[in-house]
């Protein structure tokens, strides 16, 4: 059974700090420092989620809490930004609402990483499969890109997103990510050029220089050492806990996941590097004839080095440096730069190169994320742009950013009300009109299209004559004296003549988070943003492929003399929009906040704390939440939670959930004023009654507590007395079944015993019986044995006086035989003596010889050892039976042949025939196998397409060289050879250059030298003879032109292809013939052969001498 837990239960401090008692900024506050004590960082305001930065790690991000964050009531678990992510979710998928998360602070407070948890909590509980984890990883890995390009190391964080960012992410109806939009907002471009002391460029730059490869800065022009670059400050280039080098391998990987080409990534870091050496172009002054001062480019080696890399003619640039074309109906004028101006040119560029490529990384994201189906998709956007800024110099940046701030605090606190006052409408409580602070007059201030501050910005801008940031304050100071919210020392107001807390050359706006004070130096040139025009058509004559992209108003043909937008009119523009977006959806905030200005954990400053407290209305959200009912909750969550209050509810209430809690209440006494009956919530008006509540039910919890604790200690005592009783009963009948056993043992050892002695009594009279039977039976077999063996050596010696007696007569009747036959023979032995000795000598000499023949020579035939003759007379019988064996064990050699073998043992013997003494080549290839396939046609996928073009079985597959007639010069092809034709093909693409049909073949000619030139002539009138014979060149040439050799010898159909060598020859080039001429020599390269054209007739060739 799942345990229903809630917001109240074990709760640091207060979860959310509408019931907090009694509200002050003091117990705000505390409450704040209290839970950031125990790592609970995350707050509620109601549905608003207050975010501490811990400056750590936290084991609260896991998959285990996401499963138990998901489809949970909101309120149901400790604060968590999961919680607000889950309710977001839950409400676009099944109510089909759009939603939108905005999350606000100031940098360092942790929205980057609020907008990442919130992203992977969603891309967790949504949908699976191939297509939609590919839309989910591409989403979640557009992050380090942005970051890389986007964010930046500043005094308060150390990756503090330096633009506004706004995701649109795409879902279908079952709630499936189907892609997304990415909106920017006001990159801090003068980073690129200017950096705060203790503050860094924007990331990609460090992480180039750090990450990439040797061979990737060589090819950028770029070396690795930080302080060789101007627009990189040296006193924060590395940063603790910052691995740049692993940075820019993520990033590279998140772009190729994204859905970046290789050659779009080279553009985009040769871009980087351009930026890079534009910073350390630097100008000297040059005075001409005219007295006027003009620039030149000092040392012109940078300059080159970014004109190569984008791509233009280094003198057109360094023009645009120099000289201003300034365009007027039909008039052009050019005048010269001086050195300030030709400077502030130079930053100019680098601020608008850098901030257009921002804006086309950010476009060219959205061409991959975005959603491929057309139909209607559920929208989930999320918000994470910069807070309020309130610094010791203020200037037209955060005026801006402040700007959009109190449009986002006007929006919350609209959306707070209507959302409260949508709730009140639902649950069919009455409304009551909240006061609250509107902070439209100050964006009316800041935004009027007639007497605002950007409009009288604008007018100044357009204004001719002379525009300084001076005539602007003067312009202010006359408009916007009366304003209750505008402050100037030389306003007409005399109020702010003597604050000296407020300079000559500055104004002050009373923000709604306070009073902010603006140095109006730089906001005209700002405000502008101006290029030259001379720049823009500079970089549109680039040849780089993004160059022309970024910068389309340097077209000739469209020249505009329109002057463009300025920056405040553009953020303006494209706030309203985020406005008008904001408005069409659901709103969800997360505020967060940076406990220290150290980035260091365990450390909560009060005071910045409450500058953030205050700046971001969080007072102000709290007021507006308990202006009516402060707390509200469904009926069956708040029965079940409050039932055991009340004997009627207690243990089980069987009616409707509302008439419980309607019986509960009552029951309690609590004031009709104190709460109010929903439609399907209870509303409680006042925090203190829902403390009551939760005090009465932690009593009666304890009550609840000690009654569980005394029937489980009765249980427990009986339950122990039940198993004592049973163990006695147990241990009786064991220790009785014992003694039981032990008396019978004792009896039945004792009549073994018994028995043992009286089978061993018996046992020994028995065997003293057998003893004496025994030995009686034995003394008769001995006398027996003794009578016995008397008897028989006695006939023993009978038979052998017998037997020599018998043999005496046969041996003297044998003697008497002899002498009768030699008397008999005599006289014709001595005649035939002679010769029976040489047959018998001749005889065991032939024996002799072939036993020693049994030891055999090896059966290897190209082993030539053999036994040696021993006589003279036996050499032809020697030789003889040396072949015959050789006959024969080449014989047995060749039955262990296979198909496959004997057919490259009779290509080795065609090319022996073919070769041998005719071709120096040719020895060095006897020891080489013929493998036939030696670019591993089937296995490498570049010649797929090749191998289906091929129908036959490719005897050959090798890479030659094909001879230019022209030059001389070879070009490598893949050589292919089967039994119908041979083909060439390119060996990159693996494109077929040309197929020629083995019948059109007449003739193969080399030469007699140590080189692989063979010419391929082909039959003239042929179809493959149009352009002419082939002269090609390969390391493998006795392989392939005995592989020709053999298919014409095979083949019924075709004549045999004739092989004629020679050391020269003549080839037959389209219309002309060419000769080609081996000679002897050592080639101006080496060791190798040189082919050498030498007229329009000849072709030389260099082989080395031997």
């Amino acid at each position: 059974m799942e345990v229903k837990t809630s917001l109240l239960d074990n709760m640091i401090g207060v979860g959310d700090m509408v019931l907090i008692e009694p509200l002050s900024e003091d117990t705000f506050i505390e409450n704040l420092k209290k839970r950031f004590d125990h790592n609970e960082i995350y707050t509620y305001i109601g549905s608003v989620v207050i975010s501490m930065n811990p400056y750590k790690s936290l084991p609260i991000y896991t998959a285990e809490k996401v499963e138990e964050y998901r489809n949970r009531n909101f309120y149901e678990l400790s604060p968590h930004v999961y919680a607000l992510a889950d309710e977001a979710y839950r409400s676009l998928r099944e109510q089909d609402k759009d939603q939108c998360i905005l999350i606000t602070g100031e940098s360092g407070a942790g929205k980057t990483e609020a907008s990442k948890f919130v992203m992977s909590y969603v891309a967790a509980v949504c949908g699976k499969g191939q297509e939609v984890n590919k839309v989910k990883e591409q989403l979640l890995q557009s992050n380090p890109v942005l970051e890389a390009f986007g964010n930046a190391k500043t005094v308060r964080n150390d990756n503090s997103s330096r633009f506004g960012k706004y995701m649109d992410i795409e879902f279908d109806f079952k709630g499936d990510p189907l892609g997304g939009a990415i909106s920017n907002y006001l990159l801090e471009k003068s980073r690129v050029v200017k950096q705060p002391r203790g503050e860094r460029n924007f990331h990609i730059f460090y992480q180039l220089l750090s990450g990439a490869s040797d061979d990737t800065l060589k090819k950028l022009k770029l070396d690795r050492d930080f302080s060789k670059y101007n627009y990189l400050s040296l006193d924060s280039a590395t940063v603790n806990g910052l691995d740049d080098a692993a940075s820019f391998r993520t990033v590279r990987n998140a772009m190729q996941i994204v859905g970046f080409m290789e050659d779009e990534v080279q553009s985009i870091l040769e871009l980087v590097a351009a930026v890079l050496k534009l910073g350390n172009i630097e100008f000297k002054p040059e005075s001409r004839c005219n007295g006027y001062d003009e620039s030149r480019v000092k040392d012109k080696n940078d300059l080159k080095e970014m004109c190569e890399l984008l791509g233009i003619e280094q003198s057109v640039l360094e023009r645009a440096f120099s000289f201003r074309t300034v365009e007027a109906k039909m008039e052009k004028m050019s005048t010269t730069l001086n050195v300030a101006q030709a400077y502030y040119a130079r930053d100019a560029l680098a601020k608008n190169l850098y901030s257009r490529l921002f804006s086309w990384l950010v476009n060219r994201i959205n061409e991959s994320i975005k959603a491929q189906t057309k139909s209607r998709k559920k929208v989930m956007g999320v918000l994470d742009i910069y807070g309020f800024e309130i610094f010791e110099d203020n200037s037209f940046e955060q005026f801006i950013i402040n700007y959009c701030n109190e449009k986002l605090q006007q929006i919350f606190i609209e959306l707070t009300l209507r959302e409260e006052q949508e709730e009140y409408v639902r649950e069919g409580i009455e409304w009551t009109n909240i006061e609250y602070f509107n902070n439209a007059i100050i964006c009316d201030l800041i935004e009027n299209n007639k007497n605002g501050i950007l409009a009288m910005l604008d007018e100044e801008c357009l204004r001719p004559g002379t525009v300084t940031d001076e005539t602007f304050l003067d312009k202010l100071n006359t408009v916007c004296a009366e304003h209750q919210h505008f402050e100037s020392r030389q306003s007409k107001n005399s109020k702010f003549l003597t604050d000296h807390s407020l300079p000559h050359n500055c104004f002050r706006i009373q923000h709604y988070a306070g009073k902010v004070l603006y140095r109006v130096e730089g906001f005209v040139d700002k405000n502008n943003d101006l290029l030259y025009r001379d720049l823009s058509q500079a970089m549109y004559k680039a040849n780089h492929s993004l160059i022309k992209i970024l910068f389309p108003e340097g077209n000739p043909a469209k020249v505009n003399l329109k002057r463009p937008p300025t920056a405040g009119f553009q953020f303006k523009a494209s706030v309203g929009t985020l406005m008008k977006n904001l408005l069409s959806k659901n709103p969800n905030y997360i505020r967060c906040i940076k406990p220290n200005d150290k980035k260091a954990a365990h450390i909560f400053t009060d005071s910045l704390v409450c500058h953030q407290v205050r700046y971001l209305g969080l007072m102000e959200n709290v007021r507006v939440r308990r202006a009516g009912y402060a707390f509200r909750q469904a009926y069956e969550p708040c029965l079940e939670r409050y039932k055991m209050l009340c004997k009627q509810t207690w243990p089980h209430w069987k009616g409707p959930a509302r008439g419980g809690v309607e019986v509960l209440l009552t029951d309690l006494q609590v004031p009709a004023e104190e709460f109010a009956y929903g439609r399907s919530k209870i509303f409680i008006r006042n925090p203190r009654t829902l403390f009551f509540l939760e005090e009465k039910r932690r009593q009666c919890l304890e009550d609840l507590a000690t009654l569980i604790q005394k029937i489980y200690r009765g249980w427990k005592s009986r339950t122990h007395f039940l198993l004592l009783k049973k163990s006695q009963v147990v241990v009786a009948a064991w220790y009785r079944r014992f003694a039981q056993q032990k008396k019978y043992q004792n009896i039945r050892s004792s009549a073994l015993v018994f028995q043992s002695f009286i089978r061993g009594w018996k046992a020994r009279k028995l065997l003293r019986e057998l003893k004496h039977k025994k030995r009686c039976e034995k003394a008769v077999s001995t006398i027996s044995a003794y009578w016995h063996g008397t008897q028989a050596r006695r006939e023993l010696k009978r038979l052998k006086e017998e037997a020599r007696r018998k043999h005496a007569v046969a041996v003297i009747w044998a003697y008497w035989l002899g002498l009768k036959v030699r008397r008999e023979y005599r006289k014709f032995f001595r005649a035939n003596a002679g010769k029976k000795i040489y047959d018998f000598t001749i005889q065991r000499i032939m024996q002799k010889y072939f036993l020693g023949l049994k030891k055999m020579p090896s059966m290897s035939p190209v082993d030539k050892s053999w036994p040696a003759r021993p006589y003279g007379f036996l050499d032809g019988t020697h030789q003889e039976l040396r072949r015959i064996f050789h006959l024969w064990r080449c014989k047995k050699y060749r039955s262990q042949f296979t198909e496959e073998k004997k057919a490259t043992y009779e290509e080795k013997l065609a090319a022996s025939e073919l070769f041998k003494d005719k071709k120096a080549l040719y020895p060095s290839s006897v020891g080489q196998p013929f493998k036939g396939d030696y670019v591993e046609m089937t296995k490498n996928p570049k010649y797929q397409k090749l191998n289906s073009f091929v129908e036959d079985k490719v005897l050959v597959a090798d890479v030659v060289s094909k001879i230019n007639r022209a030059n001389g010069k070879g070009a490598p092809r893949i050589f292919l050879l089967t039994k119908k034709s041979l083909v060439l093909a390119d060996q990159k693409t693996g494109q077929v250059k040309a197929s020629v049909p083995l019948p059109d073949l007449s003739s193969v000619s080399v030469s007699t030298q140590n080189d692989g030139f063979f010419a391929l002539k082909l039959k003239e009138g042929s179809t493959s003879a149009a352009k002419g014979d082939f002269l090609l060149s390969s390391d493998r040439l006795i392989e392939i032109i005995t592989k020709l050799h053999c298919i014409g010898a095979t083949s019924a159909d075709r004549n045999k292809i004739n092989i004629d060598i020679s050391d020269e020859f003549l080839v037959q080039f389209k219309q002309d013939k060419v000769c080609v001429k081996f000679i002897q020599g050592t080639p101006k390269n080496g060791n190798g052969v040189a082919c050498k054209r030498k007229n329009n007739r000849l072709l030389e060739v260099s082989v080395p001498s031997p």
